[in-house]
Formats: structure tokens, sequence, C-alpha cells
């Protein structure tokens, strides 16, 4: 069975956890996972810069489609046994469900050190790949 790869940033202590509770719900092993920061995940993201790499997570599909950030919200959750209802949502509500994302990776230093992680490497004043005001 080929699987879909999902890569995440390994210095981000959020991005780990999440990833742990991610692949614990895939009961179906149709998930791994790679580090953005190896060798594989530097291959199959080349086309992007190091800090659109590092600004959120990508699935990849087994016929090479990438999913990044809120996007990949949709197609990874109707991965998971009882991901319909994410996946539903996400499909309903693209705008939230992107919005929502980029709030998240924003404050993912912080939900990190909240849960007891090591802090993410990325730059917290950065949004969206530029410096927060003020």
């Amino acid at each position: 069975m080929d699987r879909h790869l999902v890569l995440y940033d390994d210095d981000c202590g959020f991005c780990r956890w999440s990833l742990d509770r991610l692949l614990r719900w895939d009961r179906s092993g149709r998930l791994r996972a790679a580090p953005i920061q190896s060798e594989e995940g530097t291959r199959v993201l080349a086309d992007l810069s190091e800090r659109d790499r590092l600004a959120s997570w990508h699935l990849i599909t087994p016929d090479g489609r990438r999913y990044s950030g809120g996007a990949a919200t949709a197609p990874l959750a109707r991965l998971l046994t009882a991901g319909a209802p994410v996946a539903f949502l996400a499909d309903a509500f693209p705008r939230s469900t992107d919005r929502f994302y980029r709030w998240v990776a924003r404050h993912r230093d912080t939900l990190g050190r909240r849960l007891g992680e090591r802090a993410c490497a990325v730059d917290p004043t950065e949004r969206n790949g530029r410096p927060t005001p003020g």
C-alpha cells in the first residue's frame, strides 16, 4: 500500500506533539512521516524556500500532489478512520480552516511550551512569511 507522506517541522515541539496524535489516529497505517529538515523533506519540497517549507506541514499523496497548511486538513482527515466530520467541515469552510491553521502556526511556539515541548524554531514574530507589525 502506498502511504501518504506528512512532512513536519522536527524543531517544533507543538508540531511533533501534533504529529504524534495524528499518527495515533491513523489506525489504518495510511500515513508515514518525515521531518521537513530530512533529506527526503528537502528533496520533496525543493521548489520551496526554507521559510515556505517551515511555514506549515505538508501532505504529499502517493501520486505526488502536495497540500500545505490548512489546505492539507481535509485530505488528511479523509485518511483517518474517524476523520470524515473534520474533512466535511474543512471542505465546507476552507477559508476558516486556513485562518485557523495560520493562527495555530503563528502561536505554535507558545502552544508547544504549554504542552511542555521545546519551543518552535520558527520566529514567532513572523506572520504569513512577513514580519508582524509593531
